[in-house]
């Protein structure tokens, strides 16, 4: 650039927009990073041990964004890590995962998963009938509580018409409370479970929401309920498609709308999740890999649940009112009944 010549105000302004929101991609994501970081030194204390840093980075975020302003261009940073570190810790979680569990664990697994999916879509569904919520937002309800969460919401959404889209968010933030909810009342509850460490993962697997809250209430099960559970739940998310597809049919079938297999979102994390676990099966890591791996995926999903708790908005709640609420409330019960009925008989 020749001296003097000055930078038009336009172009100026458009770098410094771009200046700012770079900068508040960088807040956000180093905010969770703090939050997952002091979870971490609250989880060496008594009390908070029992809950875990996955439970206590996302009521950390939940309590930062009810008692603190949030830079609104760190909004970008938060839902980077509630979304992609959040996957990255997943796919690294594989490493824990010996696929020799699943062939150990056969049919069985499927069956319940089947059953705690349909049992719990059909619940939900027609409570909100009862209830008189709007149809697509019980669906999402439905879908997260029944199958894998947000994922399972960010999947089925494009399958609504018209402003029922609209309710995503809404859902989600349903499923996270709720499912953080959960997984504290497992670890609450496991001393008093007369259950071995294999069936409480298989309960923990076959009823909680995501896979990060199932990976957290696991915890007091050590290794054995760890495995049993990621497997059960991975079991869940692999149904994520035929459902998607199934209830595209259903839903779009008096529109001459269609959707094809290859149209459904589907968590490709996952893929990485089972890539690592087939590499893990095959012998590949070291001890001290899989140390370090296992460790960066725990603190990889702190930062993501920090996120999480930190994306939370409480007005949200406040619009929708309290029926909703209650079909997701109803919702998570039933789900944790049925599969504890599930695991007795079968």
């Amino acid at each position: 650039m020749l001296s003097g010549q000055r930078i038009p105000y336009g172009a100026e302004h458009s770098a410094a927009v771009k200046k700012e929101k770079a900068l508040g991609l960088y807040q956000g994501i180093l905010l969770t990073f703090i939050l997952a970081m002091l979870a971490n030194s609250l989880a060496s204390l008594p009390f908070f041990s029992i809950l875990g840093v996955m439970i206590i980075a996302i009521l950390l975020g939940m309590t930062w964004k009810a008692s603190m302003d949030i830079p609104v261009h760190a909004a970008a940073g938060i839902t980077f890590s509630s979304k992609y570190i959040l996957r990255g810790g997943i796919i690294l979680l594989g490493v824990r995962l010996n696929l020799m569990t699943i062939v150990d664990m056969g049919f069985t697994i499927l069956l319940i998963d089947a059953l705690v999916i349909a049992g719990t879509l059909s619940f939900i569904v027609y409570l909100g009938h009862v209830l008189n919520v709007n149809k697509g937002l019980t669906l999402l309800i439905g879908v997260g509580t029944a199958i894998c969460g947000a994922a399972a919401i960010v999947a089925v959404a494009p399958l609504l018409r018209g402003s029922d889209r609209g309710n995503a968010p809404l859902a989600v933030a349903c499923i996270a409370i709720l499912g953080t909810v959960g997984a504290l009342g497992f670890i609450a509850l496991y001393p008093f479970l007369d259950l071995t460490n294999e069936s409480y993962g298989i309960l923990v697997g076959s009823t909680l929401h995501e896979l990060a809250h199932v990976v957290a209430a696991s915890v007091p099960g050590g290794d054995i309920s760890g495995e049993s559970a990621i497997v059960v739940k991975l079991g869940r998310v692999l149904m994520l498609v035929p459902v998607a597809f199934l209830l595209s049919i259903i839903f779009n079938n008096s529109t001459q709308e269609r959707t094809k297999i290859k149209d459904i979102p589907f968590p490709w994390f996952i893929i990485g999740f089972l890539a690592m676990s087939i590499i893990n099966t095959a012998g590949v890591f070291t001890a001290a890999m899989q140390d370090f791996l296992t460790t960066s995926s725990v603190y990889l999903m702190a930062m993501g649940m920090a996120g999480l708790g930190l994306s939370m908005n409480y007005r949200d709640f406040q619009k929708a009112g309290l029926r909703p609420v209650i079909v997701g409330v109803l919702g998570s019960i039933f789900i944790v009944l049925l599969g504890s009925i599930l695991l007795l008989l079968i």
